[in-house]
């Protein structure tokens, strides 16, 4: 069997092997200790910021090597390259400013995505073409009918992809939810979830300006509609302008409302009303709403989501988190721990409290972890691409009501608003030539 063959298909299991997740040195046991044929070979595309995050925290893995790296940027492609071979003490074989070429490598046996947004689908969906699992940042895609794609590229392929909504893979956050599940705060009839960012300033307007050197912009603007450099648009920025994403409801809301649906057992709501605007920064160059809250709406409870640039005090004087809010307590949970506090009604409390229960801040390094895992079991993932479908189509139907000023009705399974041409046509991707959406 063929290094490729091992990786990808699943007789491992009938072999014998366990299914948990493989952490450190123990999955050496299964692809070898020393045969370079046996490592798992990797390649980023997008070098930057949590592009790289994700890299450094594969290579944690001893039978990670990293085969190849990807930026339009020579600054960061050749920064990364040198910080590869500083971690590793190996240096990268090909270094590429075109991510197709990492694609046509038949060396790597994962890509890892860590571009914009509005460059997630098309890596994503030809990796999986041609064989490759993938681990693609959150949110999954900059539309909705990305997000469609690229969960039928998956399953046409039989791929594994593992989104970066990591805290799936953290595990104080499904400890929480289970006890919601159990009804450990009794019928929950709202959910708030929030997140006030200080560290987005303003963003100034400033005029266009070149290119800078090193930089393929072509190709960094990619599928997005053709326009001038501009700084500010470039590089972290480009999350609060519609062409490249969607602002601070796609970026925080994926990680955060994943868990309203998972503490509710919810799908997609049906109904969702937002406003919201730039309030704090009105004059600014950014697009996306610096201030927005949305109402998700089922039968039985309310989802609320609550975002603002600028500000740092969020419910429970914290800066980003949720509050489940049942008829015996509430519960809060973020990134650090979860805890309950009980209902007191004359007096009385109604169920006993849940001091503060802190997680152990591993979730990018289990998620990896798991990753490694379903490359050998075959089995979904922690953040299946079907989770990050969801929630991100979550996020895009608040930023739609917004971008209108109205309340929206969907049509999961036909994609589409009810009687709201307008708004599904938010829902579509429209690419500049000579960039095509796949057909699957």
């Amino acid at each position: 069997m063929n290094r490729r063959n091992f990786l990808h298909k699943s007789a491992l299991t009938a072999a014998g092997f366990g299914m948990a997740p493989l952490f450190g040195s123990s999955f050496q046991s299964v692809y070898g200790q020393t045969a370079p044929s046996n490592k798992v070979k990797v390649a980023l595309i997008g070098c930057r910021s949590m592009g790289w995050s994700d890299l450094n925290t594969f290579l944690q893995y001893p039978e990670v090597e990293c085969v190849a790296l990807c930026d339009v940027d020579d600054e960061w492609l050749n920064k990364r390259a040198a910080d590869v071979l500083k971690n590793t003490g190996k240096k990268v074989p090909s270094l590429y400013k075109d991510w197709r070429k990492v694609i046509d490598n038949k060396d790597v046996d994962v890509v890892i995505i860590g571009t914009p947004d509005h460059w997630h689908c098309l890596p994503m969906v030809y990796a999986c073409q041609a064989g490759k699992d993938v681990y693609v940042e959150k949110p999954l895609a900059n539309t909705i009918e990305e997000c469609n794609l690229m969960e039928k590229a998956a399953r046409k392929y039989n791929r594994i992809v593992q989104v970066g909504q990591w805290q799936r893979s953290d595990p104080h956050w499904n400890e929480a939810a289970n006890f919601l599940k159990a009804g450990g705060i009794g019928r929950i009839r709202t959910v708030k979830v929030w997140a006030y960012q200080d560290n987005k300033p303003t963003l100034p307007v400033i005029p266009d300006s070149a290119v800078p050197a090193g930089v393929d912009y072509d190709m960094w603007l990619g599928p997005a509609p053709k326009r001038p450099f501009n700084t500010y648009r470039f590089h972290y920025n480009f999350r609060f302008f519609w062409d490249y994403a969607g602002g601070l409801m796609s970026d925080w809301g994926v990680h955060l409302l994943d868990y309203a649906l998972e503490g509710m057992k919810a799908d997609l709501p049906t109904s969702i009303l937002a406003s919201g605007g730039k309030f704090a920064y009105p004059t600014d160059a950014m697009e996306t709403p610096d201030t927005l809250m949305a109402t998700y709406a089922y039968k039985d409870f309310n989802i609320v989501w609550d975002h603002a640039c600028g500000i740092n005090h969020g419910l429970y004087d914290k800066k980003e988190g949720l509050a489940f809010y049942g008829e015996n307590g509430t519960m809060v949970l973020t990134r650090a721990g979860w805890e309950v506090i009980p209902v007191v009604s004359n007096d009385k409390a109604r169920m006993e409290a849940v001091p503060f229960k802190k997680g152990e801040g591993k979730g990018l390094y289990n998620h990896v972890g798991n990753m490694l895992s379903c490359i050998k079991s075959r089995e979904l993932p922690n953040a299946d691409v079907a989770i990050g479908a969801k929630v991100a189509k979550m996020s895009h139907l608040a930023n739609i009501s917004s971008r209108l000023g109205r309340g929206l009705v969907w049509d999961d399974a036909k994609s589409i608003f009810v009687n709201d041409p307008d708004a599904t046509a938010f829902v579509k991707a429209y690419y500049r030539d000579p960039w095509k959406l796949p057909v699957l």
